[in-house]
């Protein structure tokens, strides 16, 4: 467990100065200029003007001195200052909109599961009926639909019964209950339907082992059966699709937070690219990235928790009495020998 801890530390610090130099290259070869961006047509008549804010953030060093600084600073927890918000820190930014993507995030991991997970035991319960049909194809649908469909065709819908002063669901913000409907079922819908498709694939192949006739042959109910034997070892597969799903959680979350417009960090950095603002651009990729790792590495450990618990438990179900009977042939098929 400490060596494998150890190489995912290892490999967490040659993710993050990767991602760290590509975005800073990027930036740095990236046509346009954020001080010119930020100074307007200023930057001509007050030449001055422009190469003292270029000197007090660094800009006039040459690029490897500027990589240096850059990550010097990010091992202290500070990001610089922004281009767009004068005299404001990344790190403040960042802890702005913090809250409204950590709840975001949660909301549609909590929805992923909690619908999920339950419509694949129930279709694996009914496999080839036309329950199993309906709701298996009605998930697939949600899962091949891109969010953006679905997110003009929520907004459409909306401002239709507005206009019909029928109740509606707001289409942007997140300050009530109602705001977050609308971006936690979209964002939701891709994972449900994996979610309910893996749970399905995992629960039919679980409930066609040695063990599960076992325990339905030592008298348990169906319910145990189901929901203690056959649904713990098909959460399996499961639990090491969770670091995944939050990774994948924290890179599709950034168009929903755009076009919902939620203040969280998503869309700050998406604001931030059309502001040329790339001390907040390379902080919030940082961030994404770390997230990324670290969720990974969370769900390989829980993988192996799983496995070495799981594997006493199987061992445990699985015992058979060792002495049977004696019955010849006769007595079998109910003949009496002559």
């Amino acid at each position: 467990m400490y060596r494998f801890l150890l190489s995912r530390a290892i490999g967490l610090v040659i993710v993050l100065l990767s991602v760290s130099f590509l975005t800073f290259i990027i930036g740095y070869f990236a046509p346009g200029d954020p001080i010119r961006v930020l100074m307007g047509i200023k930057s001509v008549a007050y030449p001055n003007a422009y190469m003292q804010l270029k000197h007090a953030y660094g800009l006039d060093l040459p690029w490897w001195q500027q990589y240096y600084n850059f990550v010097a600073n990010a091992l202290h927890g500070q990001f610089g200052l922004s281009y767009h918000y004068q005299e404001m820190q990344v790190i403040d930014l960042i802890r702005q909109g913090l809250p409204a993507s950590i709840e975001l995030g949660l909301e549609i991991l909590a929805v992923t599961v909690i619908i999920g997970i339950p419509l694949g035991v129930f279709t694996a319960l009914r496999a080839n009926s036309h329950a199993d049909t309906t709701v298996t194809g009605i998930t697939l649908l949600f899962y091949t639909i891109p969010d953006i469909v679905l997110i003009v065709a929520f907004q459409v819908l909306m401002v239709w019964l507005y206009k019909q002063s029928l109740p509606y669901l707001p289409v942007a913000g997140w300050d009530s209950w109602q705001s977050r409907v609308g971006p936690v079922l979209i964002a939701a819908s891709t994972g449900v339907g994996y979610f309910t498709r893996l749970t399905r694939t995992t629960m039919l192949e679980v409930l066609k082992q040695d063990y599960i006739r076992t325990a339905r042959a030592k008298g348990l109910s169906e319910q145990v059966v189901i929901y203690l034997h056959a649904l713990r070892n098909a959460s399996i597969p499961l639990v090491t699709l969770l670091g995944p799903s939050l990774a994948f959680i924290v890179t599709g979350i950034f168009f929903v937070e755009y076009a919902f417009n939620i203040p969280g960090i998503a869309y700050t950095t998406l604001t931030a690219v059309g502001q040329l603002d790339y001390p907040v651009i390379q902080a919030t990729t940082i961030l994404f990235s770390t997230a990324v790792v670290v969720f990974n590495a969370l769900a390989d450990i829980g993988y192996g928790s799983s496995r070495s618990t799981d594997s006493g438990r199987i061992e445990a179900c699985t015992c058979l009495p060792q002495t049977y009977p004696t019955v010849t042939l006769p007595q079998a098929i109910g003949l009496n020998p002559v």
